[in-house]
Order: C-alpha cells, then sequence, then structure tokens
C-alpha cells in the first residue's frame, strides 16, 4: 500500500501535465488565411508596428498570466502565442 501511495504521487504531476495538455487548444498556424488578415507572427520582436506589445499585454489574449500561449477572443477554438503580435491588439483596461 505505501510503495502504491508514492508512486501515485509521483505520478500525479505527469498526469495533470498530460491532462493540461489534452484540453489546450490547437495552436493558430502563423501561415492561416485568418492570422494573415490581421499580420499575426507568433514572435512580436519581428513585426515592426508592435512598439513592443504582445499578445499577453492585449485586452483580448485570456491565456494564464505567465503562459507561453492561450486563447485569444479573434480566433475561437485556437491559441495563440503569448509573445506574438497581430495588428488588432488592444490595451487591457
Amino acid at each position: 500500500p505505501l510503495k502504491r501511495l508514492a508512486l501515485g504521487a509521483a505520478l500525479t504531476p505527469l498526469a495533470a501535465l498530460i491532462a493540461r495538455r489534452a484540453l489546450a487548444a490547437p495552436l493558430l498556424a502563423a501561415n492561416s488565411p485568418e492570422a494573415k488578415a490581421v499580420r499575426y507572427t507568433e514572435d512580436a520582436t519581428s513585426a515592426k508596428d508592435s512598439k513592443g506589445n504582445t499578445c499577453a499585454s492585449c485586452a483580448l489574449y485570456q491565456g494564464a498570466n505567465g503562459s507561453a500561449q492561450g486563447p485569444c477572443q479573434l480566433f475561437s477554438g485556437k491559441d495563440v502565442k503569448a509573445a506574438g503580435w497581430c495588428s488588432s491588439w488592444a490595451a487591457q483596461m
């Protein structure tokens, strides 16, 4: 019983990681028509108009604070990179 408990405790973080990945939305492809329509890039430093802004600092971004990617209100069912940027960037209120 004690060995099973230790094994369960050791596997819990792995199971949580797998569950989070299974629930994550697919990542928006930068070359998709909807991404191109708003000049989305996965790396804001490559966008001359970003002015240092990123998806993570946008009011439309719904990812958790500190996350590498998350949902965006513009792209239903798709995640965007937190370090990304698009021309629809809006200041957080």
